[in-house]
C-alpha cells in the first residue's frame, strides 16, 4: 500500500487520533459552526457528520472502551498482543479501528489493517458497522473480502475478510506485505484456516519485525495462546453483569417441545425483551420457525407481535441487529425470537436480548478418514460454548438463561473447549494449501494443535487423517514422486474449491465439457438451491422440481436448474420477475445468484491460467458421458452403490428431491 495514496491533508495530520466531542460553546451563534471550526476526519479529510458523534457515544459505552489506552500502549511496544473478552464486549469492531489509527499515525509505512472472521456474515456486517462508526465509505477506506466477493480498493485502509481468504492471499504474497497489522478474530472457534494462520504467522513475524499481530479470543483459550506464542501482553476486558441461570433438566428428553412451551410462556408473561434460541441443527430451526409462526398467530394480540427470525451462520445475510428507527415507527410492540444453531453466537448484535434458551447439544459434521465420508453427529456443546451463550445477556442486568440440561450434565458430559475443526474435518484442502505455501518459500507450519495430538482439552485423533489427505492428493495426481506438488497440483490450488472438484474441472478440459463442469462446481459450492417447502406444499414442490429432473442424475439436474434460471434472468424485464419465478418453482433465488457469481469467477480463473475451453454441448449422449468421466476423475474415491439393509430396503439418503422419484442406479458419486 503506497503512502501517497492514503496521505491525509495537513490540517488533519496535526489532530489527535482519538477525537473528542465537538464543542460549539465558543461560537457566536449557538448550534452554528464555521467550516474551519469543524473537526476533520483524518481518514478522508472531510468534516465529521452528526451521526459520527452519536455512534461515538455508543462506542464509549462498550466494555472494551476502557481498555483503549492500555491496548494502544501495548500495540506500540510489542509485536504480538492478545485481547481477551466476552462476547459483545466490542473487541471485533473497536480493536481494528484503533489499529487503523495506529497505521495512520505512522503514515502507513508498513501497510494497512486486515481483520479475519470465521463467518461470512460477520465479516460483511462488521465492515458495514465499522465504516459507519469511522464515518467513511464502505468499499473505500473500509471494505470486506469474502469468498467470491471483494468490496475493497487499492486505497482500503481497513479490510475485514474471512480467514480462508487471508490464507489464500498468502499463496501469492506469503509475507502479507500490504498489511502493517493483522488481527485474528474469534480464534477460540478453532477453524482450520485460523489454526493454520496462527502457525504460519509465526514465521511471517520473524521475517517482518515491523508487523503487528493482534489475537482476539475468549478467556478460555488465553493460557494456551500465551504458552504457544511465549510471554506476550494480554489486554483483558472485564466481565459484565451477572446472569440468572435456570436449569430445566426435566426438559432434556423432550427439548424441542420444551423450547416451544418456554417461548410462549415468556411471551405471555408480559416481560419485555427478545428471545434467542440455540437449537441443535438447521433442520430444527426450520421446524421451529414453521411451528412458532403458526401458533404465534393465535396468541393474544395485546401481548404484541411475535416476530420469528431464523439465523444461519453460513449465509451472508444472516446477521441480526435491530433498526432503531424502524422500532420507533412501529406502533405495536414486537418481540423477536431469534432461532440459531452452533456458532450462531457471533450473529447477534443486540442489547434487546433478555432471554436465551439453550438446548445444550449440537449436530456436528465429523469426517471419518477410513470411509472418506462425513457423518452428522449429535453431541453436547462445550462449556465454553455454553458460557458464550450466557454472555449474550451480559449487557442486561435482568437477563435469564434457560438451560435444557442439568448442572451435572454440564460438568460431566460437556468438554471444556470446543474441538478444533482440524481434528474433525477432511484435511485434504489444508494439505494442498501447505504444499503450495512450501513452494512459495515459507517455512513449516507450527500448529497450536497438530493433527493426531491430544491434550487436556482435546481427545487424541487418529494420525490416519493426515495420511489419508496425502494419499488422496497422490491419487488425484497432485503430488510428484518426491511428495511435492505436481503441475496438476499447482493448477488445482488456484481454484478456491475442494481438490476433488478442482481435479474434475481440470479433467473436463480433456473431455470437452468445461462449461458444464463449471456450472456443476458453482451449483454445489453455492448454498442449497432448493427452498424450504411450507407445510402442505410438498406435492406442489415435487411437481415443480420434476420439470428439471435429468435421467443421468442430480449433477445434470443442477445444470438444468441453472440453465433455466439463466434464461429467466436474461429475458426478464425486472429482478422481481426472477424472484417470482424462483418462488413459483420453490427455488432459492439468493443461492442461484451466488452460483452465477461463483461460476463467473471460476471461468475467469480458467481463462487466466489458459485452460482449453470447448463450446458447450449439453444434451447429447457423448456430452453426458464426458461429464461423468470428468466427475469420476475427481470423485472416484467416493463412488457408492445402494445396498439392501436388514429390513430388505435400499439404503439411500434423501438429500436431493430427485431421490424421491428417480429410479435407483447401480452406482453413484456423492
Amino acid at each position: 500500500m503506497e503512502e501517497a495514496e492514503l496521505e491525509c491533508p495537513d490540517s488533519a495530520s496535526e489532530k489527535r487520533y482519538f477525537p473528542e466531542s465537538l464543542d460549539s460553546s465558543d461560537g457566536e451563534e449557538e448550534g452554528i459552526l464555521a467550516c474551519e471550526d469543524l473537526e476533520l476526519n483524518p481518514f478522508d479529510g472531510l468534516p465529521y457528520s452528526s451521526r459520527y458523534y452519536k455512534l461515538l457515544k455508543e462506542r464509549e459505552d462498550l466494555p472494551i472502551w476502557k481498555e483503549k489506552y492500555s491496548f494502544m500502549e501495548n500495540l506500540l511496544q510489542n509485536q504480538i498482543v492478545i485481547v481477551s473478552g466476552d462476547a459483545k464486549c466490542g473487541k471485533s469492531s473497536q480493536v481494528p479501528q484503533w489499529c487503523a489509527e495506529y497505521c495512520l499515525s505512522i503514515h502507513y509505512q508498513h501497510g494497512g489493517v486486515v481483520c479475519t472472521q470465521v463467518h461470512k456474515p460477520t465479516a460483511v456486517q462488521l465492515a458495514l458497522r465499522v465504516a459507519d462508526e469511522m464515518d467513511v465509505n464502505i468499499g473505500h477506506e473500509v471494505g470486506y473480502v469474502i469468498p467470491f466477493e471483494n468490496c475493497c480498493t487499492s486505497e482500503t485502509i481497513l479490510r475485514y475478510c474471512t480467514d480462508d481468504m487471508l490464507q489464500r492471499e498468502m499463496m501469492s504474497s506469503p509475507f502479507l506485505g500490504t498489511y502493517g497489522v493483522i488481527i485474528l478474530d474469534d480464534v477460540h472457534e478453532r477453524s482450520i484456516a485460523t489454526d493454520v494462520l496462527l502457525g504460519l504467522l509465526k514465521d511471517v513475524l520473524l521475517a517482518r519485525p515491523e508487523l503487528k499481530l493482534i489475537i482476539n479470543s475468549s478467556p478460555h483459550l488465553v493460557s494456551k495462546l500465551s504458552s504457544y506464542y511465549g510471554n506476550v501482553p494480554l489486554v483483558e476486558v472485564r466481565k459484565q453483569h451477572p446472569v440468572e441461570v435456570v436449569h430445566l433438566s426435566s426438559a432434556q428428553k423432550e427439548s424441542f417441545e420444551s423450547i416451544l412451551r418456554l417461548i410462549f410462556e415468556i411471551h405471555q408473561s408480559g416481560e419485555k425483551g427478545d428471545i434467542v434460541v440455540f437449537l441443535a441443527c438447521e433442520q430444527d430451526i426450520e421446524k421451529a420457525y414453521e411451528i412458532i409462526c403458526q401458533e404465534g398467530s393465535n396468541l393474544n394480540p395485546d401481548l404484541g407481535e411475535l416476530v420469528v427470525i431464523p439465523l444461519y451462520p453460513k449465509e451472508k445475510c444472516a446477521l441480526f441487529k435491530p433498526n432503531d428507527e424502524t422500532e420507533k415507527r412501529c406502533q405495536v410492540y414486537q418481540r423477536r425470537v431469534l432461532l440459531t444453531a452452533s456458532s450462531g453466537e457471533s450473529l447477534i448484535w443486540s442489547n434487546t436480548v433478555k432471554f436465551v434458551i439453550d438446548v445444550g447439544v449440537e449436530r456436528r459434521k465429523v469426517y471419518n478418514p477410513r470411509i472418506r465420508a462425513d457423518s452428522l453427529v449429535t453431541q453436547p456443546i462445550s462449556r465454553n460454548q455454553a458460557d458464550m451463550r450466557k454472555q449474550l445477556l451480559g449487557s442486561s442486568s435482568s437477563g435469564k438463561l434457560f438451560c435444557l440440561y442439568s448442572e451435572e450434565f454440564a460438568s460431566k458430559d460437556m468438554r471444556p473447549l470446543k474441538p478444533a475443526e482440524m481434528q474433525e474435518a477432511n484435511l485434504t484442502s489444508m494439505v494442498l494449501f501447505l504444499k503450495r505455501i512450501d513452494i512459495a518459500g515459507l517455512g513449516h507450519c507450527d500448529f497450536i494443535n497438530r493433527p493426531g495430538d491430544g491434550d487436556d482439552f482435546f481427545p487424541l485423533l487418529a494420525p490416519e487423517s493426515l495420511m489419508q489427505a496425502l494419499e488422496d492428493l497422490d491419487y488425484l495426481a497432485a503430488l510428484d514422486n518426491d511428495g511435492n506438488l505436481s503441475e496438476f497440483g499447482i493448477i488445482m490450488s488456484e481454484f478456491p474449491l475442494d481438490p476433488q472438484l478442482s481435479k474434475s474441472i481440470l479433467a473436463s478440459c480433456e473431455f470437452d465439457c468445461v462449461e458444464e463442469m463449471l456450472t456443476i462446481a458453482a451449483m454445489v459450492t453455492a448454498p442449497n438451491c432448493f427452498s424450504n417447502v411450507p407445510h402442505g406444499a410438498e406435492e406442489a414442490a415435487l411437481t415443480r422440481w420434476k420439470t428439471f429432473l435429468h435421467p443421468e442424475g442430480d449433477h445434470f439436474t443442477l445444470i438444468n436448474i441453472y440453465k433455466a434460471y439463466q434464461d429467466i434472468a436474461l429475458n426478464s424485464t425486472s429482478e422481481h420477475c426472477v424472484e417470482k419465478w424462483c418462488h413459483d418453482y420453490f427455488l432459492n433465488c439468493c443461492a442461484l445468484r451466488m452460483a452465477d457469481v461463483i461460476r463467473a469467477e471460476l471461468l475467469e480463473i480458467v481463462k487466466r491460467i489458459e485452460l482449453p475451453c470447448a463450446e458447450p454441448a449439453f444434451g447429447s449422449k457423448e456430452n453426458a458421458l464426458n461429464i461423468k468421466k470428468a466427475l469420476l476423475s475427481g470423485y472416484f474415491m467416493q463412488d457408492r452403490r445402494p445396498v439392501l439393509t436388514a429390513a430388505g430396503t435400499l439404503g439411500k439418503h434423501a438429500l436431493w428431491p430427485s431421490f424421491r422419484y428417480s429410479p435407483s442406479s447401480r452406482w453413484s458419486v456423492n
